[in-house]
Parts: C-alpha cells; sequence; structure tokens
C-alpha cells in the first residue's frame, strides 16, 4: 500500500510514477473534453486564468512556442537584414526623405546618418568636406550638405542679373562687325567643303533608286530599254562598289601570321593566364624587365609568387598557342615599350627548348620562316647589347655543343645578347641557381627576376616531386608493361580472326606456327583456360597424332567461332531490350496525353480540339504502331535464335518504311508550334501539361522532348548494328543484309542531322526576329547567324580635325547580328524588374545592311579612344568601339570572312 502514497491530493499517488502518468492523462482529456464543449468567452477566461497562474519561465515557454509557429505580421527590415542592404535600400531616398527617415527610430538615424549615403549628394555639387573625419564621427557629410544648402542663394532670374550681371553684355560696333566677317568666313569655308565632299560622292554615288524596295521592280521593267552607255554606267558603278568593299577590307590593321598571310588573332580567356606589373620606384626610373613563364613548369604558382615587384610577367599556356599568338601576348603586355632583359622560363634540356607544345626550338627548326620571324620580332623587344639588353633562356643550354649553338644562333638572327645555364640537365632545375653562360652583369641572374629564397624553396619542391614521381613509375611499370601485353595481345588475334580465315592461317606456317606457340604459352599460365575441354571426341580422332598444331589450330577456330556466336546473341539481346525500351517510352505519349486528351474530348470537356490532336500526336502514333510490328518480329526472331538466323533482313524490312519518320521530322516544326499555341491560348491544356510533364511516369522529361525522342533511336540502331556486323563472320548470310541496312540508316541518319540542323538555325533565328523589336523577317533560305558583338555607339564632336585629336562621346550601345549575307544593327537596352537580382536586355531594330554594300574602316587608337572602328552603309554609318581589344580583333576578323564570301557569290 506504500505504492499508493499520496501527496497533496487524495487523486494522485505520489509513490507510483506509472499511475500518476496514467491519471495525469485521464485528466488532461478531461479537461480538454470540457474546453471543446466551452464557449469562446468561456474559452478566453480559462486561458486568462492559466495565464495568471503561470511563471515568468512557462510564460517565456509559450511566447518561444508563438514565434516559431507563426509569423510576426510586422517587423523593422533594419533589424534583420544586413546593415549594407539597408544602406542600399536608404540610397535611393532624397536628402529630404532621409531626413524624415532619421525621425523614426534611433537604428534608423544611426543608418540614415552614414557618410556612405551622404557624400555622393555633396560631391555631386561639387561640396567637399574641408577637413578628414575622424574613424569614430559619423554624420559629418550631412551636416556638411545641410550647411551648404542653407547657405544658398536662391534668386530668380531677374534678381541674379542684378546682382551678378548677366552673360550677354552689349558689344560694340567694331566687335560686331569682326564677328559677322569670322562667322562669313567660316561659312565660306563650309561651303567649300560641302561642295568638294558632293563631288567625291558624285564619282562613287549609285545610280538612282538602286537599292531600295523598288529597285528591282524598276530594274525588271526598265533594263531592257537601257542603252549600252547606261548599262556599261551601271557595270562600272558595281565593280567601283565591290573595289572600295575590298580596298576598305586590306586597309584594316593586321598583323603576320606564321604562314605570311594576314588574320586576327583570337586568344581565348584560357590561354590569357596574365599579366601584371608591380611599379615602384626603380623600375620607373630605368626599362623593365619583362619574364615568360610557361604552364608547363611543376608548380609554376610558387615560380610566380618568387617574382619580384616591378618585373612584367606573362604566364602562357604550354599547349592551344601559336608562335604568333604568344608574340600577341608578349606585346600587348609590353604596350610598345622595350625591356632592359627578358627571361624566358620554359621546359627544355641542353639541345633544345620546349617553348611550346609542337615547338621544340633547336638547331634543325631554328631557321624556319615562322620561328625565326617570331626571334627576331622578340629580340626587337629587348634593349641592344650595347645599352646591357639581354635574353635569358631558364634552359641548360650551356651545357653541350649543340646548346651553344642555338644560342649563338639566336644572337646572330636577332643582334641581342643570349645566355642560359651552364649546369647539367638532370630533370630536375637546380641548374638555374648555378652558373650562366658569358653573364656580363654584376648580379646574379636569378636575383634579376625572382626571390632567392622563395625560389630555392620551389626548387626543393620540384626535386621532391621527381623523386616521388620515379618511385611511382617504378611502382606502376610492371603494371603497366602486362597491361599493354594484354591489350596488345586481344588487338591483335581480333584482327587477326576478323580478317584471316582458318584455311588462310592453316597455309602459312609461320602464323600458324605463332598461334600455336602463343596458346601453349597461355594454357602454361592459364590452366583454366585450357582449350581441350568440352570439345567433342570424333575431331580429336580424326586429327593425326603427329601435328599437335594442326589441332590446337582447329580447336582455337572452333572457340573464336563459338565466341562470335555468343557475342552475336548479346548483341541481339540489347538490340531486343532496347527496342522494347523505346516502345514502352512511346507509349507513354499514349497513355499519358493522346488517351486523356480524346477522353476529356468525348465528355465534351475537351482540352485541346480535335485537329490540334491530330496535328501533335498523329505522327507519333503512326511511328509506335511501326515500331512495334518491329519488335514483335524481332522478338519472334530471337526467341528461335540460333548463329545462323539473320537480323538484317528485318532491318531492310523496317527501313522500306521510314516514310512515317520522313513525315514526322518534316512536321516537327508544326507540332510545336502548335503545342506553344495551344498553351497559351488554352488554359486547361497549359494545366495539363503542368500536371503531367517532368513526372516519374514521363521519366522527367516534359512533351517536346517526348516527340523528339524517335530521333535519337537511329544512332542507337546504327551502333548496334555495327556491333552485330563485327561478330559476324566474313561467309555469313547475314553480313551482306547487315551492310545494307547500315547503309541505309546511314543515308537517313544524316537526312534527320540536316532537318535538326535546320530546326536549330530557324528557331534560333526566329528567336532573335523575337526579341528584336520591330525586326524584318529573318526566316530566308540558307542564311544563319555567324557572331553577334555588343559594341558601343559613339559620336564625333568635331570631325575637322585629324583622327589622333578627335575626341568622342558615347550615345547608345547597339549590337550587332552577323548573318552569313547581311548585317542586322539594334539598340541595346537594359530593364531592371522588381525583386530580381538578374536584369534583362531589350533590343531595337535600327538597320539592316547587306555584306556586299558594307564598308569597314579602323579608327586607330589615341588617347581620346581605344577599340574603335566605322561601318558604313549606303544611308547611315556608326561608329562604333568594344570593351576589349580581342573583341575588335576578333569581330574585325569574322566580317572580313563574312564580306569576302558574300561577294564571292
Amino acid at each position: 500500500m506504500e505504492g499508493f502514497h499520496t501527496r497533496f491530493s487524495a487523486w494522485t499517488p505520489f509513490g507510483n510514477k506509472s499511475l500518476n502518468r496514467q491519471l495525469f492523462q485521464e485528466r488532461v482529456a478531461l479537461i480538454s473534453h470540457w474546453f471543446d464543449l466551452w464557449t469562446h468567452k468561456q474559452r478566453q477566461e480559462f486561458l486568462f486564468t492559466i495565464f495568471l497562474r503561470c511563471t515568468k519561465s512557462q510564460l517565456r515557454f509559450v511566447q518561444d512556442w508563438f514565434s516559431e509557429r507563426t509569423q510576426v505580421a510586422k517587423v523593422d527590415f533594419s533589424t534583420v537584414l544586413p546593415r549594407f542592404i539597408s544602406l542600399y535600400i536608404f540610397s535611393f531616398l532624397n536628402p529630404k526623405d532621409l531626413c524624415a527617415a532619421a525621425q523614426v527610430s534611433w537604428p534608423w538615424k544611426f543608418l540614415t546618418e552614414q557618410d556612405c549615403l551622404w557624400m555622393p549628394k555633396c560631391i555631386r555639387f561639387g561640396w567637399f568636406l574641408p577637413y578628414t573625419p575622424t574613424d569614430n564621427e559619423y554624420g559629418a557629410w550631412k551636416r556638411h550638405y545641410i550647411a551648404c544648402v542653407s547657405s544658398l542663394d536662391w534668386l530668380i532670374p531677374r534678381e541674379a542679373s542684378a546682382v551678378y550681371g548677366t552673360l550677354n553684355e552689349p558689344k560694340t560696333e567694331d566687335e560686331e562687325l569682326l564677328e559677322r566677317q569670322r562667322e562669313k568666313c567660316l561659312r565660306k569655308i563650309i561651303w567649300e567643303k560641302i561642295a568638294l565632299r558632293k563631288k567625291e560622292l558624285f564619282k562613287v554615288r549609285p545610280p538612282w533608286v538602286s537599292g531600295t524596295c523598288c529597285s528591282r521592280l524598276l530594274k525588271s521593267k526598265c533594263q531592257p530599254r537601257l542603252s549600252q552607255a547606261l548599262r556599261d554606267r551601271v557595270g562600272l558603278h558595281e565593280a567601283l562598289e565591290k573595289q572600295l568593299i575590298l580596298a576598305s577590307l586590306q586597309a584594316l590593321p593586321k598583323r603576320s601570321n606564321v604562314s605570311g598571310s594576314h588574320s586576327y588573332p583570337s586568344l581565348l580567356k584560357k590561354t590569357w593566364r596574365g599579366v601584371q606589373k608591380n611599379d615602384d620606384s626603380s623600375s620607373n626610373a630605368s626599362q623593365p624587365h619583362f619574364l615568360l613563364i610557361s604552364s608547363r613548369i611543376p608548380a609554376f604558382e610558387m615560380v610566380v609568387d618568387s617574382i619580384k615587384a616591378g618585373i612584367i610577367f606573362v604566364v602562357y599556356e604550354h599547349s592551344g598557342l601559336t608562335l604568333e599568338s604568344l608574340l600577341y601576348l608578349i606585346e600587348k603586355a609590353l604596350d610598345g615599350q622595350k625591356v632592359q632583359s627578358m627571361g624566358i622560363f620554359s621546359d627544355g634540356d641542353s639541345r633544345e627548348i620546349n617553348l611550346l607544345q609542337g615547338y621544340k626550338i633547336g638547331i634543325g627548326n631554328l631557321l624556319r620562316p615562322e620561328v625565326r620571324d617570331f626571334w627576331e620580332k622578340l629580340g626587337s623587344c629587348v634593349a641592344p647589347e650595347e645599352e646591357g639588353g639581354h635574353v635569358d633562356l631558364f634552359v641548360p643550354l650551356g651545357a653541350s655543343e649543340a646548346g651553344l649553338e642555338v644560342l649563338s644562333q639566336l644572337s646572330q638572327l636577332t643582334g641581342t645578347f643570349f645566355t642560359a645555364p651552364t649546369g647539367i640537365a638532370t630533370g630536375s632545375y637546380q641548374h638555374i641557381l648555378g652558373d650562366w653562360l658569358g653573364r656580363p652583369w654584376e648580379r646574379d641572374t636569378c636575383s634579376i627576376y625572382f626571390r632567392e629564397s622563395k625560389l630555392q624553396m620551389w626548387s626543393s619542391l620540384t626535386d621532391f616531386l621527381e623523386d616521388t614521381l620515379k618511385s611511382v613509375r617504378k611502382q606502376l611499370s610492371p603494371l603497366f608493361k602486362e597491361l599493354q601485353k594484354n591489350i596488345s595481345a586481344r588487338i591483335i588475334g581480333q584482327f587477326t580472326s576478323d580478317n584471316m580465315h582458318v584455311a588462310n592461317i592453316l597455309n602459312n606456317q609461320e602464323i600458324a606456327q605463332t598461334l600455336a606457340d602463343g596458346l601453349m604459352e597461355l594454357s602454361k599460365e592459364n590452366s583454366e583456360r585450357n582449350v581441350l575441354e568440352d570439345k567433342p571426341q570424333d575431331t580429336k580422332s580424326s586429327l593425326s597424332n603427329n601435328d599437335p598444331n594442326l589441332e590446337m589450330l582447329i580447336k582455337l577456330e572452333k572457340k573464336l567461332r563459338m565466341d562470335s556466336a555468343e557475342k552475336r546473341w548479346r548483341v541481339a539481346g540489347e538490340l531486343l531490350r532496347s527496342e522494347r525500351k523505346y516502345v514502352q517510352t512511346l507509349a507513354i505519349v499514349r497513355d499519358v496525353y493522346v488517351s486523356p486528351l480524346k477522353a476529356a474530348l468525348s465528355s465534351n470537356r475537351a482540352i485541346l480540339s480535335a485537329a490540334n490532336i491530330h496535328i501533335i500526336f498523329s505522327d507519333i502514333l503512326q511511328i509506335l504502331s511501326l515500331n512495334r510490328q518491329f519488335l514483335d518480329l524481332l522478338r519472334d526472331r530471337l526467341q528461335e535464335w540460333s548463329p545462323a538466323h539473320c537480323v538484317g533482313e528485318l532491318f531492310l524490312k523496317f527501313g522500306s518504311q521510314l516514310n512515317t519518320y520522313t513525315n514526322f521530322f518534316n512536321n516537327y516544326p508544326v507540332v510545336l508550334r502548335t503545342i506553344e499555341k495551344s498553351r497559351e491560348m488554352t488554359p486547361a491544356f497549359r494545366a495539363f501539361l503542368k500536371r503531367h510533364d517532368k513526372t516519374v511516369v514521363t521519366k522527367m522529361l516534359s512533351l517536346p522532348e517526348l516527340l523528339l525522342y524517335p530521333s535519337r533511336r537511329f544512332e542507337e540502331y546504327m551502333n548496334l548494328l555495327y556491333a552485330l556486323r563485327l561478330h559476324t563472320p566474313a561467309g555469313h548470310a547475314d553480313r551482306g543484309s547487315l551492310t545494307a541496312a547500315i547503309d541505309q540508316l546511314k543515308t537517313y541518319k544524316s537526312y534527320i542531322d540536316e532537318m535538326k540542323h535546320n530546326i536549330t538555325m530557324k528557331d534560333q533565328l526566329s528567336e532573335i526576329q523575337r526579341i528584336v523589336w520591330g525586326c524584318p523577317t529573318l526566316l530566308e533560305e540558307s542564311r544563319y547567324l555567324i557572331r553577334v558583338q555588343d559594341v558601343a555607339q559613339l559620336h564625333c564632336c568635331d570631325e575637322a580635325v585629324s583622327f589622333s585629336l578627335r575626341s568622342y562621346e558615347h550615345t547608345r550601345d547597339l549590337s550587332l547580328f552577323l548573318f552569313n549575307d547581311a548585317l542586322l544593327v539594334s539598340s541595346r537596352g537594359t530593364v531592371h524588374t522588381p525583386f530580381e537580382r538578374t536584369s534583362k536586355s531589350t533590343y531595337q531594330f535600327i538597320a539592316s545592311v547587306a555584306l556586299h554594300r558594307l564598308l569597314v574602316e579602323d579608327i586607330p587608337d589615341s588617347k581620346y579612344i581605344k577599340n574603335a572602328f566605322i561601318l558604313y552603309g549606303p544611308k547611315r554609318e556608326w561608329i562604333c568601339a568594344t570593351e576589349v581589344e580581342d573583341d575588335k580583333f576578333l569581330w574585325l576578323s569574322v566580317l572580313q570572312s563574312a564580306i569576302k564570301s558574300s561577294m564571292e557569290k
């Protein structure tokens, strides 16, 4: 009875915890039942009574529970968001609103008085602080703004003229006469220039209405009546126009490449590893030093980190560059200045320099035209030998006679002193820290470019890496040799069995003996692969006991035949499985999309009209029916499979019915347009697609992706047929039919690829026509997009001065769409959507110019303009500039090629 001892209550046992818990749950259930029966007012009184009896910790528990499960209706964003976001929001307010916001609360007052908000507003009016605020002082710029505004003179124009006077003060009669004479002279000069310009244009101007919308009509109607002289004049004009365009292309700036022709270098971003220059007082006083570092150097990042301040250096990619591209990087880094010394840190040995992939500079190729031109231009970037200029090659060419000959020839070619380390190349880079050949200057070569402590650390690391690689090579070498031997043996055996019959092998005694010896060795090494197991006994009795080689070769031939038959069976099984999966995928379209849409149409709750259903799904349903028949034939053939059965004839029958696929691919653009139009016009169909697209039932694919699935099937067919023909013997009846089926599918696949390419190009042109507002029709035969270039349109303020002194102003942004036959010019704007971080670009059509009537003129760089060029159309011209120099060269090279191709048509 002690277990039922009670405390403070006759109903609650104190000692028995289980019984105590049970009674507590029953009472909670009873109170909950009463709470459900009470009215709203009674529930409020009960909660009020309970909350009065709760302690502070219990009330805090209730508060935390509500804060976790209910959202706060109103909160101060400056206490929730990061400070920089709150300051960015306040930066959109004007000074008056900022002052009003400062009166909301103390946090808002602290934020709205920050200097980062008020300093731009003061600087915009030219109001600068007369002192520098301390670190703990804030609100100085706000007080300065208020002080400046309060001291301004707000006067009307009449009061201002009375206080400060006017700019248009009366002039004397002599001053007015001189001004009129000056204006008359200027007007006369302008008229003379206009008349001269008209005369120049008259010589090359096009015939009347040529290039307009009615020119073709007038030409077709009036050309038979033209006189011979007029026709000669028209032909002369076309020849002059063509000659003028070609002359403008030839006048563009060019760089000679290694083959002697001219092109614009197009360097990718990844090839431009880095160009750095750290200026200091010593580098400004004399000519700088330059260092070229190859990415083939191990841990070249540590080499870069050890470079001294004031050294200009370039890290280039060892692969993917040419000598001309490397020279372009060097010239761009030097920016026309000469260097006191140039170091080339690349891979190599004592006989040659591994400068680039495919360019190992040695005695044999040093006098080649492209290599010689590279070193001559490189030597022109270094100061002469009389002024102390030299080129340092961090390759041990001084350790051999061949290397010394290379250094001698380089010095003779460039007229510059070349030097290299004299240490022996041992695989590491310790030689660069040793003696150098013929060093005429005072300090060590490495100390010119590097901090020797960090360079020594890098050299120790490379030694450690080399030792580690040697041990790894030593351990993995037997494994690689055995793997190489096995792969070579399999390739040779497969090639021999595919191309030589057993009779040819038996006739050639050398091949027979070699195969027999190899088979004997394999049987010794791997007893489990013994070819004498599981063979008929009559074959042994029929063979002569004194000819073991012949017996072994016959058994090898039988094993190869059995292997080929087994592989054919596996490929045929894979063909059946993939065909079954393909038919199941097509059946998804019928079960998930077609059947519900037709059922809704029959129940007078149509989601899609019958005509649209027929347009979208008729071709895919015919393909499903065709492949179901092919699957049944393939299944029946494989159920009774034997090595003599053929599969190629089934594919030949299947190929004769491929006009169903032809109709499908011809109608695929219409199907896509119908789907998009129905999605936009019919909300029920849009909801239907949203419910079924990219679900588990549709294998995470959308309806257009499912409809395009047949185009991938032809490539799978070809791969499986290739594998099946590979494992079919030469004399098999199925080999010829497989070859014919492959040729048939290959022809059809090329047609499908062309159709997909045309669809892609049409979609691209349609997308451009959609995003460019006011764009004319772009869908024409054989038209495709080449490149899109974003440029800035400029306006020349004074065209009377020379190019080097002209100043330009930025008027707007342009986007140039280059097609193979025309150039489309459009203006580009930026639209910011609220609550979105990304912005959208908008395009407005300006003009389109045929490429054969487009003139291009380069504008040389000056201190006022960079990367600019001019495009002349028949009626207008555009002064454009790119942001980066590489974009300009690449754009002009592509445009030049497109114009030449257009004029050759």
